[in-house]
């Protein structure tokens, strides 16, 4: 872990770090000195303490107590537990928000968000700004030099429940950052936003308001910037801490946490990114069957944020979650593979919230490591044994996983392609993207989840389901992957807006039209109550949901639509381009179409996968030089197997040509697994 800053006392954290956070403010100060025990008997090495502690640090404007800080920040460092020092600016005190209520955010109807949940202030409030950065800096002075800090963590899922504010403060905050976007030049402002439609022009800077609500739908430019500004505020936000911080304790990593689900779609994490020294994910499993395709996609991103670095789980449950209409308990064994399918992609810590469960507040039916039961518990068991797994597989620390392809997942064009106003308005980005990276997945492919910023010139085989907005340098970086050589297989409904939602001219996908070879010349949502066949080459599946008018302008179309309206109609296209190839899907299909195109794509990009027998048994490759971990993770309640040779860190055993995983379990193997080229059935 070498953003871990490592202390000087002799059992400071190696290898995995393995704790979650830690509220000791919630309990009465005799509980602290057991919970330092039951810590190290689990095998904790790191807690992240403060995140929601402003009003315990300061109970009135002009009194400050940090004693109990003191004693806690000492009693872990005595214990060898390392510390994530939350900086506490997360919520505000009851006292700041009667004080001057304009820190607390609006709605979008106008309503001011009343006090007494988390999260409530508004990230364009100058009041918030300047109390919260005098609390970090009495935080950063007074733990700087502390043994027990390892890792600074702002402000904490920043975002996550106040992403938009339409008061008065982030109408002023707003009318700043679209005057510096647009050169101070309102003429271009209304040619960007387009407002000779409905009238909108705009004849001054202060007629611009945020998008509140309206009897119809706001302006989808306006829309989009407003989106962006949001994002930027919060990241304006985890600068100022930034700043503070990294003038006071420059060698201390400063790291806050992403969400990838839910609320965090609401981020341009992509942004962010450089402000980090190290990405921090919270992953809840999700309900129904795409719950452990969320588990791999998450991690996927968190590392394809991170560049293919090691990353932390700053967040996970141990058991059930409170605040999803039903919360299930976690069943034997699956505390174990979803802690490690995060290491196994690419994570050097494992985290939960949080150490002990709550007695009061909103998340006390959450679970926790140390549970309302007690010790004598399953879940403490299986907290304790998987810090032991932890301690046993610490020689992955630093590796990296290796990947076999890249899936482009753009947080603009997520906001946008959800925005209203569309030939279908209930289509969801995740409900295009999941199901590839599942199928990709179950091929037995490592996918790392980019932005199209990144550099895709590593990748042979690069998807991208849905990118319904993309700039013209994004479309570049496409099209240029696929002249260097690689398979570029791009989803429906992709490439029709550009960066201000704009549709571009000459037919939907117009980003791509070169590219693909293609004109999509309408397009066709397909009612909830309709489907049709695909047929491909060897291959055939259903498409529901939405469907495109395609003509080929220079492409081949290597699957039709079978019946109903669009009957002979290009489904799946492919244009050979320079050294590579580029494929275009244009329905969304079920997972047998989805396999019978991406296998084709996967197979002439050359791509390997392990062998095994069960494509439910994930199988993910970290590597540090030329010693390879291979993580096997079993879903199942069937064995599965994979040919290969090597010892498995968990429980010493060896294996030879076939390495056998029992149903639910993992292995997590030290040696060689065999690998095969990725063949496309024959017709």
């Amino acid at each position: 872990m070498n953003w871990l800053r490592p202390t000087e006392r002799p059992d400071s954290p190696a290898g995995l770090a393995y704790g979650g956070d830690y509220n000791p403010e919630q309990w009465d100060p005799a509980v602290w000195t057991e919970d330092v025990r039951l810590m190290r008997e689990a095998g904790v090495t790191l807690v992240t303490v403060g995140v929601f502690s402003w009003a315990q640090l300061q109970p009135e404007p002009d009194r400050w107590e940090f004693d109990w800080l003191d004693r806690v920040m000492d009693l872990l460092a005595d214990g060898g537990i390392a510390v994530d020092l939350a900086t506490a600016t997360a919520s505000v005190p009851n006292w700041l928000a009667a004080q001057d209520p304009s820190v607390l955010a609006v709605d979008r109807h106008g309503s001011r968000v009343a006090q007494g949940g988390r999260q409530a202030w508004s990230p364009s409030s100058r009041t918030y700004r300047r109390h919260s950065i005098e609390l970090v800096e009495r935080m950063a002075e007074r733990y700087g030099d502390h043994p027990a800090l390892a890792l600074w963590h702002v402000s904490n899922e920043l975002g996550g429940h106040n992403s938009r504010c339409y008061g008065d403060e982030s109408a002023r905050a707003f009318r700043i950052w679209v005057r510096e976007r647009y050169a101070d030049s309102l003429d271009a402002l209304n040619r960007a936003w387009g407002t000779a439609v409905w009238s909108q022009r705009y004849r001054s800077w202060e007629e611009i308001e945020p998008p509140r609500a309206t009897f119809t739908g706001p302006n989808p430019s306006l829309e989009l910037d407003f989106a962006r500004f949001s994002s930027d505020q919060l990241r304006d936000q985890l600068r100022a801490e930034r700043a503070v911080l990294r003038a006071r304790t420059p060698d201390v990593p400063i790291t806050t946490n992403f969400i990838m689900f839910d609320a965090g779609k609401n981020m341009a994490y992509s942004t962010w990114i450089d402000d980090v020294d190290v990405v921090a994910s919270d992953h809840y499993l999700g309900e129904g069957r795409d719950a452990f395709a969320e588990t791999d996609f998450s991690a996927d991103r968190s590392r394809g944020l991170a560049a293919g670095a090691p990353w932390m789980l700053m967040e996970t449950a141990p058991n059930g979650t409170s605040w999803r209409r039903i919360n299930p308990s976690k069943r034997r064994g699956q505390l174990r593979r979803d802690a490690l399918s995060h290491v196994a992609r690419g994570a050097d810590a494992v985290c939960f919230f949080q150490w002990r469960a709550a007695r009061s507040g909103a998340e006390r039916f959450h679970s926790a490591m140390l549970p309302h039961a007690g010790v004598d518990s399953d879940v403490f068991r299986d907290v304790v044994a998987l810090g032991a797994d932890l301690r046993s597989i610490s020689p992955v620390a630093g590796s990296r996983v290796r990947p076999d392809a890249a899936l482009v997942l753009d947080e603009a064009s997520w906001w946008a392609f959800e925005g209203g106003d569309h030939p279908r308005n209930d289509l969801r980005l995740m409900d295009a993207a999941l199901p590839w990276h599942r199928v990709l997945t179950e091929l037995g492919l490592t996918i790392d989840v980019v932005p199209p910023s990144a550099d895709l010139a590593p990748y042979r085989l690069v998807v991208a389901p849905q990118l319904y907005l993309v700039s013209d340098e994004h479309a570049d970086r496409l099209s240029a992957a696929a002249h260097a050589g690689a398979v570029v297989v791009i989803g429906a409904f992709s490439g029709v807006v550009d960066e201000l939602d704009r549709v571009r001219p000459g037919g939907f996908a117009g980003a791509f039209h070169e590219l693909l070879g293609i004109r999509v010349e309408d397009v066709w949502p397909v009612r909830d109550d309709e489907s049709f066949r695909v047929a491909g080459d060897g291959w055939s599946g259903t498409a529901r949901t939405w469907a495109e008018v395609v003509r080929l302008d220079g492409a081949v179309a290597v699957a039709i639509a079978t019946d109903g309206d669009l009957q002979g109609m290009p489904v799946a296209t492919r244009r050979s381009v320079s050294a590579g190839a580029a494929w275009y899907v244009s329905a969304w299909l079920d997972d047998a179409g989805l396999r019978g195109v991406l296998i084709r794509a996967a197979a002439e990009a050359g791509a390997t996968a392990p062998v095994r027998d069960d494509q439910r048994l994930r199988v993910t490759t970290r590597a540090a030089g030329d010693t390879e971990y291979h993580f096997l993770i079993n879903h199942s309640e069937s064995a599965a197997s994979v040919r290969g040779d090597g010892t498995d860190l968990l429980d010493g055993s060896t294996h030879t040509e076939r390495i056998v995983v029992p149903g639910g379990a993992v292995r997590v193997i030290e040696g060689r697994l065999t690998r095969a080229r990725i063949e496309a059935p024959s017709a």
